[in-house]
Parts: C-alpha cells; structure tokens; sequence
C-alpha cells in the first residue's frame, strides 16, 4: 500500500514524522499505542522516519520532529510539531470522526 492510498482512507490517519536519533520522538511510542488503544479501528496510525523517508517530510514541509499530520480521504486536517500528550492527540483525532 502506498502513503497515498493509507491517507485516503475514510477514516482519520494519524501520521508520526520522527526520526531515531529524536529523543522527543521516541517518549512518543507508548503515546501513540495508549492512543491506538483508546480509538482502536476508528484511527490508523502510521509512523514515518524523516531520515528514510526525505521526500515526504518535503511534500509536508516538516521542519522538525516529532510532527504530527491528521489526514482523511487524502485530505491533510491538522499538522503541528512537538511532543504531544494522548488526550491532545485523540480530541484532534475525535473531531474528524463520524
């Protein structure tokens, strides 16, 4: 499946650009699962490394890590950087259900 198709999904995808050498990133694991967790099949959650992945951190401008994209039916919903605590990223991820 390629990026394009996983964000046209009709539900919201929730895209972790990170990198391995970020420190900020890597507290951001246990988060995203606790968030999966709470949301289950309702959300996706894609992680994806800046370093691997250069072209896609360009097409998004993202200028650090962690940076966090809300995407659904391809269409790009919220984008900020930083860490982020579970209740922030799932009331985000809540506004854009059915």
């Amino acid at each position: 499946m390629t990026f394009t198709e996983i964000i046209a999904s009709d539900k919201p995808v929730l895209i972790d650009f990170f990198a391995t050498w970020c420190g900020p990133c890597q507290m951001m694991g246990p988060i995203l699962q606790a968030v999966k967790q709470e949301l289950g099949d309702d959300v996706s959650i894609l992680k994806v490394d800046v370093d691997q992945y250069q072209d896609l951190a360009a097409r998004y401008q993202v200028q650090g890590v962690p940076t966090f994209a809300l995407f659904k039916n391809g269409e790009l919903l919220w984008k900020e950087s930083g860490a982020k605590p579970k209740e922030v990223l799932v009331d985000i991820i809540k506004q854009h259900m059915d």
